[in-house]
């Protein structure tokens, strides 16, 4: 912590005494993208809505806060997976997803509003998050909250929880349309503590202890292979592969933003000698 702040004291100190300082306020719309035990390949086909509101604080035309409100729906299906296993496994699920995050942006180009020379800038951030997820799966028309039914064993009182912290990190590019108004394009990831935000982590559990647990359904939720599929593939054994626990999983961002920009541009000071 004593080396963040020396650094960033540093970096500070080598910024430009005039400076932009203030408020933006502004909204993006965008896309959603969920990776993990569902989506091992990285497949974009599948991207989800995704729309939010922003607030940054410039410090000066280098550093600034921003505070983002944000939405996005994710989801994955087996059926659409290249590899044999996950067809067979035939596990889907989809969940909203709700988030405040705050970072810190560094540009890498002077920023200022209203300026002819420094009108945009590439930047990169980093912060942290909070975040709300529920991964639901639709089974004979009805849809089921996942974490409810310990599809994993889990037993009542130790499921996952479903409000999560979260690193964020990534970056974009800034542009002025005239004194106030921007626009920002940015890509925002995410590095997770959890692997269940799609239900799926380790391994198969006992079907006889989750029909005890918590009924028929879960079972079902459980393992969605055919009879074919689990002599083949040797699918919904206990103690089987389910997901990857050693891989977390991840949700992303790709942003389109508007930008009203509140601040102003200190003046240098004239001296009177």
């Amino acid at each position: 912590m004593r080396i963040f702040i020396i650094v960033a004291g540093l970096l500070i100190s080598f910024l430009p005494l005039k400076a932009q300082r203030g408020w933006e306020l502004g909204a993006w719309a965008g896309v959603s993208y969920y990776f993990g035990d569902l989506n091992t390949t990285f497949n974009l086909s599948r991207p989800g809505p995704a729309g939010g509101a922003s607030a940054r604080f410039n410090f000066n035309n280098r550093l600034s806060a921003k505070f983002d409100l944000n939405y996005g729906r994710i989801s994955a299906d087996d059926q659409f997976s290249k590899n044999d296993f996950e067809r067979a496994r035939n596990l889907s699920f989809s969940s909203n997803i709700f988030e405040f995050s705050g970072q810190f942006e560094f540009n890498f180009m002077p920023y200022i509003h209203g300026s002819d020379d420094f009108p945009f800038t590439p930047y990169l951030f980093g912060g942290l998050s909070v975040f709300y997820f529920n991964p639901k799966a639709v089974f004979e028309g009805e849809s089921y909250a996942l974490r409810d039914m310990g599809t994993e064993g889990q037993f009542t009182g130790n499921e996952y929880f479903l409000v999560q912290p979260a690193f964020v990190y990534g970056g974009g590019i800034k542009f002025d349309l005239n004194d106030v108004w921007s626009v920002n394009v940015e890509i925002s990831a995410r590095r997770l503590f959890t692997d269940y935000l799609d239900d799926v982590s380790g391994l198969y559990a006992d079907k006889d202890e989750i029909l005890a647990l918590r009924g028929p359904i879960a079972v079902e939720l459980s393992d969605r292979s055919t009879l074919e599929d689990r002599e083949l593939f040797q699918i919904g054994q206990p103690g089987r592969q389910r997901g990857n626990s050693k891989d977390r999983d991840s949700f992303n961002f790709i942003k389109l933003g508007f930008m009203y920009y509140f601040g102003y541009l200190p003046c240098p000071e004239i001296s009177t000698f």
